[in-house]
């Protein structure tokens, strides 16, 4: 079988990814592993910098997401091992002790970091800080963590009323509360979560639908008084705890694997196995939206491991069928939306995709993009003002697309590349790096064996 070409051309402003398939057909076959989960590892190092004694991270996501949490966390005074080390050592300074940093803490492109920070900064007492981000945070709304925090007694101040880094701290002693969110958010539930460590009494965080519950499985494994409700979406945290460090392995990252599950469904005549992907229930929305749309799917080895749940995922061309993405399953599928909106353009029917406003304040507006680059490409696609309209089944066609800086639209548009016509030239293809550093690489060699 004809292999595609994949090719990486680097100029001063930006790395251009080119993908051509083989005018007689591509089939994607073999084994492949995915990076850490990016969520798991910036709450092991987070917990882990406050956290007394030491705390181990085996598998953790080697990204610019990670990396950027890991610099600001070495500024409040934990020391954290090289990130590039098989194993990651990190030794906390205890909660509550974290230092006032000698110069502005810069959390780069990750909307994590920025945001689960500003909770445990804003508790630390007698501590100032000042926090920022790259061009694309720095535009990204903060006022959805910094009401509830100033609900709590915090100090914060930033642009337009705090709701725009930069943004400046004053650590305070915080008072416990009863936050109803209005929004299914892991970023906001968990920030509320961290401040509440220190808070005086009862921290609650009740959501519209459940969000991701990584926090609270950590919290738990670090020794946190935590209380999880998920029936009633519900969960509550006591102050006062100590956290004492501990050993975390992180599983493969699902939202990684999602570009390869939706390559291999897509591509006719392809057979993957993605090994240790982490398949918490709270994150698995990709997999039931590809099972409504038909993908061939199955879970091997299913395990758990450091208490979260993981499985090797087997997943066969075949003919996708059209469905709905609304309600509840959303959040539990909201950063693989890009991606799935390609498996959408080459399924039969219409795909409708609602209540996934949350993407237009992301690292880009995902829905504006997803549906100007596939446009480009041939799909027939409607952006509606909190979805996309997808009728799938038109060929696509190589062409010049963009990831607009963006990790998981240059990965989406790279996968819609291996079945398209001609050759896709993807610019500023070195975003994927911030989520999935060997992309490219893992990309070549799915290709090459094929």
């Amino acid at each position: 079988m004809p292999t595609a070409i994949v090719t990486v051309n680097n100029t001063e402003s930006e790395q251009q990814l080119q993908v051509e398939p083989p005018a007689a057909g591509l089939a994607l076959q073999g084994r492949i592993c995915v990076p850490g989960d990016k969520s798991i590892s910036h709450r092991a190092l987070m917990l882990g910098a406050i956290a007394s004694g030491e705390t181990t991270i085996e598998g953790l996501l080697l990204g610019e997401d990670p990396r950027s949490t890991a610099r600001c966390f070495r500024a409040l005074g934990a020391e954290i091992s090289e990130l590039d080390e098989k194993t990651v050592t990190v030794r906390g300074v205890g909660i509550g002790r974290l230092q006032e940093p000698l110069d502005v803490l810069d959390a780069g492109n990750s909307g994590t970091t920025l945001r689960l920070m500003l909770g445990l900064l804003a508790s630390q007492p007698e501590c100032f800080f000042a926090v920022t981000g790259d061009k694309s945070l720095r535009s990204r709304p903060m006022s959805r963590v910094v009401q509830p925090l100033k609900q709590m007694g915090a100090q914060i101040w930033g642009r337009r009323d705090g709701s725009l880094a930069p943004l400046a701290v004053r650590g305070t002693r915080l008072r416990g509360i009863e936050y109803r969110s209005p929004i299914a958010s892991a970023q906001v539930k968990s920030c509320i979560l961290l401040a509440g460590l220190m808070a005086q009494g009862r921290t609650t965080v009740v959501e519209p639908a459940l969000s991701r519950d990584h926090s609270e499985r950590m919290l738990a494994a670090f020794g946190a008084d935590i209380q999880a409700d998920p029936e009633a979406k519900r969960v509550s945290v006591v102050g006062g705890s100590e956290l004492k460090g501990t050993s975390v392995v992180v599983p493969g990252d699902i939202s990684s694997a999602a570009f390869w599950l939706v390559a291999a469904a897509i591509v006719p005549g392809s057979e993957l196995v993605v090994e240790n992907v982490g398949v918490n229930p709270t994150r698995t929305g990709v997999l039931d939206v590809l099972a409504m749309m038909n993908a061939d799917i199955h879970w091997e080895n299913q395990r758990t491991i450091a208490g979260e749940p993981v499985a090797d995922l087997r997943v066969r061309h075949t003919k996708l069928n059209s469905c709905e993405i609304a309600g509840e399953i959303v959040p539990r599928a909201i950063d693989e939306i890009p991606i799935l909106a390609v498996a959408a353009a080459f399924a039969s029917g219409t795909t409708v995709i609602r209540d996934a406003a949350e993407l237009r304040v992301k690292e880009s507006d995902r829905l504006a993009v997803m549906a100007q680059m596939l446009t480009k490409m041939g799909a027939r696609v409607t952006e509606r003002p909190d979805g996309l309209e997808i009728v799938g089944g038109s060929p696509l066609q190589g062409a010049d697309v963009d990831s607009h800086d963006d990790h998981r639209i240059a990965m989406s548009l790279a996968i819609a590349a291996l079945n398209a016509r001609g050759k896709t030239t993807i610019h500023h293809a070195q975003a994927a790096a911030i989520s999935y550093p060997t992309f490219v690489s893992t990309l070549k060699s799915a290709c090459d064996r094929s």
